[in-house]
């Protein structure tokens, strides 16, 4: 049983997820069944939605998987290359809440004043207003119109994506975005390709749907396309902007090779367009699917890393061949995010507060981003190599010298310090911390670092 308090300063949802994977990490075994969520929420005394968010975010932490029709059941943790590192390591994992640490580096994280809250505000008041929105009726499962002119415009202006509304699919994120395409391509592309390292969400989410899964290398310009070419991939997901964890842009060349060996093969590319908004040192890279003249790209995004992760609103570009297949589908009667939360950022957008926030938000964390590298560079010196840098919300570094790294997860646990490793969640020979510096305060970034230093040179060898 588990102690779920309601006078507990910690929200509910969070206290019941922290409980919960610490049981899966310490007591069960993959494929071991979770209650339902029904259940769940009847034993407690809680709501329905306390239970799905803490499941939600087990499941996005890949802790837990979801069979359709059969329920929630403990994944294999991570990728197969991982499995028995993980085991080895499991009293060190995290068993205090994320706010109790005194410095979470946590790779994908906004600071909460950086989000334009007078300004949404004001505008979720004038959406409120406007009677003309029908709270009696089912809204466009494929997104208010409004708000996909407005991403087609700014996919069009900034990302130099070839779609018009009508090709956009507004989601509830990006697991959402993966599920939908996984939906819509199954009977087409049975067998589904991805970077090694790469996010694990990925494999885990075509793997659900019955896809047969290809890990391909990534090279110094990403995707290998030699051993892209000797699998049976039909459908690929990559992150060719900025290769997720190791970094890579993938230059144009390489680009157009993909976009070849697909075309030849009859099948997709899925551009999961990360982190290519908060480029520090060049111009944002333009997307792949720019580049393809062959209908082949599936081009995904998410405001999660923009203007904030709480929205919970993502989007699609589908390609022309496969939008007569969502038309017909049931996803498309359904709407996968609130149609208020939809209403207010396409004001947002169209009022031109997207792009003054998008140039604030770059110059804030370019900021953070330099004080991050340069403190690094000053408190590790030779120790360390800087592996990534110059874009999204982490500088990923790796020890120059034989280092422990087991001996970093439980230091770090010890002193209050929360820190994230790369092949914990991208498989593969790839492993460095990731020191995520977008959640945290300058002054913040300056102690953490500090703190985490003692750390660091004690777990080297």
């Amino acid at each position: 049983m588990y102690a779920i308090t309601p006078n507990n300063s910690t929200p509910l949802h969070i206290q019941l997820y922290i409980q919960m994977r610490d049981d899966i990490l310490l007591h069960m075994k993959k494929g071991d069944k979770l209650p339902s969520i029904r259940s769940m929420a009847s034993l407690y005394n809680i709501s329905k939605t306390t239970v799905e968010s803490a499941y939600s975010q087990l499941y996005a932490e890949g802790y837990i998987e979801s069979r359709p029709r059969s329920g929630y059941f403990v994944s294999d943790l991570y990728f197969e290359e991982s499995i028995k590192e993980s085991q080895s390591s499991m009293p060190m994992r995290d068993t205090t809440p994320s706010n109790e640490y005194r410095f979470d580096f946590f790779p994908a994280a906004l600071h909460p004043d950086d989000f334009p809250l007078k300004i949404w505000k004001r505008l979720s008041a004038k959406v409120l207003r406007d009677d003309s929105i029908d709270f009696g009726s089912y809204p466009d499962g494929q997104g208010e119109i409004e708000l996909r002119v407005e991403i087609a415009k700014y996919l069009s202006h900034l990302r130099g994506v070839n779609c018009t509304p009508e090709q956009i699919v507004i989601t509830s994120g990006f697991i959402d975005s993966l599920k939908l395409i996984a939906s819509l391509t199954k009977e087409l592309c049975p067998s589904f390709g991805m970077e090694i390292p790469g996010y694990h969400i990925a494999h885990k989410v075509f793997r659900e749907y019955g896809f047969d899964v290809n890990y391909i290398d990534v090279a110094q310009q990403g995707m290998d396309t030699q051993k892209l070419s000797r699998s049976q991939a039909k459908i690929i997901y990559i992150t060719p902007s900025h290769q997720y964890p190791t970094g890579v842009t993938m230059p144009v060349a390489n680009r157009q090779k993909i976009i070849e060996v697909m075309h030849q093969r009859d099948g997709f590319i899925i551009e999961d367009d990360y982190d290519s908004e908060l480029k520090y040192d060049s111009r944002p890279i333009p997307s792949l699917q720019g580049l393809d003249r062959h209908d082949r790209v599936i081009y995904l995004g998410t405001f999660a890393k923009s203007l904030s992760p709480a929205l919970r609103i993502g989007y699609i570009v589908l390609p022309k061949r496969l939008l007569k297949i969502y038309k017909n589908s049931y996803e498309s009667h359904f709407a996968k995010a609130s149609i208020t939360t939809q209403k207010i950022l396409a004001l947002f957008m169209k009022e031109g507060h997207f792009q003054r926030h998008l140039r604030h938000i770059r110059a804030i964390n370019r900021r953070k981003h330099n004080l991050m590298r340069d403190t690094l560079k000053a408190k590790l010196k030779e120790s360390m190599h800087i592996a990534t840098e110059g874009g999204g919300l982490a500088i990923l570094i790796q020890p120059t010298r034989p280092f422990d790294w087991n001996r970093l997860k439980r230091l770090s646990q010890e002193a209050g310090l929360k820190i994230y490793l790369a092949k914990e969640r991208s498989g593969g020979d790839f492993e460095a911390v990731r020191m995520g510096f977008g959640g945290l305060s300058e002054e913040e970034i300056l102690e953490g670092v500090e703190a985490f230093g003692a750390v660091w040179f004690a777990s080297l060898l």
